[in-house]
Order: C-alpha cells, then sequence, then structure tokens
C-alpha cells in the first residue's frame, strides 16, 4: 500500500499562547504512540517527564525521553498524549489515532475521519 501521511497539527495545552505547530505525520497502525523528533518538542516547549525504552524497527533497544503533554488536531478532531522523542520525522501511532476515531482508507492513501461518525469520536466503553 506504501506509506500514508496525514497533515496534523500540535499543540502544548499548557502553552496556549504557542501557535500549533503544522506538521505532515507518517501513520502506522502498527506503532502504538506519537513519536516526534527533538526539534518538535524543542518548539513546543514539552517537558520530559520520564524516559521509556523503546525497540526500533532494527530491533535495537534504546532510552529516549517521553514528553508532553501534546494535542494534535486532525480535522474537527483533537487527543491528549504524550510523545516519545525520537527520529527525524513525526509518526503517529494507533492511540491517538484510536483516541481521535480516525482510520486508513487504503484507496486514497490518506487518514480521514471514519465515516461511520462523521460529526465527533465515537468510542467504545463497554
Amino acid at each position: 500500500m506504501g506509506y500514508v501521511h496525514a497533515e496534523i497539527q500540535l499543540r502544548n495545552p499548557r502553552l496556549p499562547e504557542l501557535s500549533p505547530l503544522a506538521v505532515t505525520a507518517m501513520v502506522d497502525t502498527g506503532a502504538m504512540t506519537l513519536c516526534i523528533p527533538e526539534h518538535v518538542a524543542l518548539q513546543l516547549r514539552l517537558e520530559t517527564h520520564a524516559m521509556r525504552e523503546v525497540t526500533t524497527a532494527d530491533g535495537r533497544k534504546q532510552m529516549v525521553p517521553y514528553a508532553g503533554p501534546i494535542e494534535i488536531l486532525f480535522e474537527n478532531r483533537n487527543c491528549y498524549v504524550g510523545a516519545l522523542v525520537l527520529g527525524d520525522d513525526v509518526l503517529l501511532g494507533a492511540v491517538p489515532m484510536e483516541d481521535m476515531d480516525l482510520v486508513v482508507s487504503p484507496s486514497h492513501r490518506r487518514v480521514v475521519v471514519n465515516p461511520e461518525s462523521p460529526n465527533f469520536p465515537h468510542a467504545l466503553a463497554k
């Protein structure tokens, strides 16, 4: 299917005077979290709350900062998350996508709001 990207905005909710940062995120439904490069964490003035051990695609384990909070905005959706600070690109994982009720449209190779709940996110809480 190739890579899927999404135009999102990232915002530090603790510093509302900072403008949201518009970024193109690689979408990876096999990844769980939001990952951001260090320069994004610096621009948003995020606080590092802890260190987390991660295993990267090549099998290496490393300790990386876990920073936040971050508000993610996509179309008429938003969510609040922490982010792993690593890599060169923003990576949007499954947890924030699920929180915002977003789906990948394989035929269009893009992220879309769930067509079954177009007006606001739906969550299953059973």
